[in-house]
């Protein structure tokens, strides 16, 4: 048995929640520098230009790359031989989300209530998404959500006869009514399988992955290579400017699924794709 100190969870979310806020991770930012050198359309390639300098000033200066700080979202991944001590665990990271977004200066866009309103002032509650797993290993990923690129997810319960044309144009369809509201260059996150809910996490927990990652699974593989490509034959381009950069990934989860249902999701991060990560 391996002992985490609360304390020490609550010190690094905070950290984490004002790093994610400030610093791309490299993966975002080489995706972004590469497609500003590819990049065709002069509105497309100038507006690029503007998001690497954003960027580079958040970095710079410690301030965030978007005024948008976004509700925040934790995945965990803890092992079962993890024991915390000194306190409650979600106490613990909901601790740290107040801390981080209050030292951070970061915007709080936490409503008590969903209908009506009242400000809980500190960011809290976070969305906590946990997984037990073997191992003496915590694992935490903080993970930013801002208002406008969540607000362009969408699920379906498609027919199970749809199939893999039934995605696609679930895919296209969507990101093409979506057009420039989710602050293009997007990463895609799409879940396929599950049931309802568990489908809408596999895609949330999908845009975790490195940009440039290949799913494991050639079939997936394949078949986010070339969304990847309608996506961004889309021609909506950085900011719905109009270009070839709508999309710098598309990245798909799986589950197994009942075999009356067909449910598919999809999740969206704008070119602010923050997300930071620390193993305890």
């Amino acid at each position: 048995m391996r002992e985490v100190e609360a304390a020490r969870i609550t010190e690094e979310v905070a950290r984490l929640c004002m790093e994610a806020n400030f610093e791309l991770e490299d993966d975002v930012q080489n995706a972004l520098e590469k497609a500003y050198e590819a990049e065709e359309s002069p509105a497309g390639k100038e507006v690029l230009r503007q998001i690497l300098e954003n960027s580079e000033i958040a970095r710079s200066e410690k301030i965030p790359m978007c005024q948008d700080t976004g509700l925040a979202v934790v995945f965990v991944e803890i092992g079962q031989d993890v024991h915390i001590t000194g306190g409650d665990f979600e106490t613990a990271i909901n601790e740290g989300v107040k801390n981080g977004y209050t030292d951070g200066y970061l915007r709080k866009s936490a409503l008590a209530d969903p209908i009506r309103g009242g400000n809980t002032g500190d960011n809290t509650p976070a969305v906590i998404h946990l997984n037990m797993v073997p191992g003496d290993k915590l694992k935490l990923w903080v993970v930013p959500k801002g208002g406008g690129s969540e607000n362009m997810s969408c699920i379906a319960m498609m027919k199970p006869a749809d199939g893999v044309e039934g995605i696609k144009k679930f895919v296209v369809e969507n990101i093409n009514a979506a057009g420039g509201n989710p602050c293009p260059p997007i990463i895609v996150g799409i879940g396929i399988g599950g049931t309802f809910e568990r489908c809408a996490q596999l895609a949330k927990k999908s845009l975790l992955r490195e940009i440039g990652s290949v799913h494991p699974d050639p079939f997936y593989a394949d078949l986010e290579k070339e969304l990847f490509g309608l996506v961004n034959d889309l021609g909506i381009g950085p900011m719905g400017l109009g270009g070839r950069t709508t999309a710098l990934a598309v990245h798909i989860e799986v589950a197994p699924r009942h075999i009356a249902s067909f449910p598919v999701s999809m999740n969206i991060n704008c070119h602010a794709a923050r997300h930071k990560y620390i193993e305890l």
